[in-house]
């Protein structure tokens, strides 16, 4: 039979996927997302946001993905996880910069982050993304840049809840053509990893590890694909 090894298949769980808007499932977001669409399409005048929440909320995905929004565009636009490099310089006249686990930053990164605050307070066209664990106030860093930080749209990323994850999985299912029943989702939160991006390429893999088998998605079917994972 012609199609994916079991393999393939489970490589194919580690692969990247690209970020978007439009993969990223909002849950309680919605204002968020819809603020950030307009502002990618000049319909939102502010040019400042600083965005907070849990790890694995999904903060570095909607970095990501406004910064692949602009390279897509083939405009300049940078992402710097938790660390800006000493004595960068931002050429081409980015559209977009992207910083992300701002806690992490040191003295140096963030004397960095308030002089390309400034700049483009001064330039203003550019976006400046930032995010963080927590709400600008409650930031070990400079006053100053706190004060800047805060000074923007300020926005609490909040975590999917289980059921609205499970109604992601259900929808993504059909939109691949096949239906993935409540028990295998419950079951697939609660022995894998539960940020949305790890499931949906689970779900992927599930998908293909189905159809070379030649049956339905089922539990153990499941753990046949988990086991031979780990």
């Amino acid at each position: 039979m012609i199609g994916f090894s079991e393999e393939q298949l489970l490589l194919d769980i580690k692969l990247p996927v690209t970020p978007s808007l439009n993969n990223f499932v909002p849950g309680r977001n919605f204002e968020l997302i819809q603020t950030l669409k307009k502002t990618l399409f000049f319909h939102e005048k502010e040019r400042f946001f600083y965005i907070w929440g849990n790890s694995g909320c999904g903060k570095s995905h909607l970095l990501q993905a406004v910064v692949g929004f602009y390279l897509q565009s083939k405009d300049a636009a940078y992402y710097f996880p938790g660390e800006i490099s000493q004595g960068v310089q931002l050429i081409d006249d980015p559209r977009c910069v992207a910083i992300d686990d701002v806690e992490l930053l040191d003295d140096a990164a963030q004397v960095a982050l308030f002089n390309i605050y400034n700049q483009f307070r001064e330039d203003g066209n550019a976006i400046l993304l930032v995010s963080g664990l927590f709400p600008p106030v409650q930031l070990n860093l400079r006053r100053d840049l706190v004060t800047r930080l805060g000074s923007g749209l300020v926005y609490q990323v909040h975590e999917l809840t289980e059921e609205e994850k499970i109604k992601a999985l259900q929808q993504q299912a059909i939109e691949r053509g096949f239906v993935l029943k409540y028990a295998v989702c419950r079951y697939l939160l609660h022995h894998t990893q539960r940020d949305l991006s790890s499931l949906m390429m689970i779900l992927d893999a599930l998908d293909r590890f189905s159809l070379v088998h030649q049956c339905q998605i089922t539990i153990p079917l499941l753990k046949k694909l988990l086991n031979g994972k780990l």
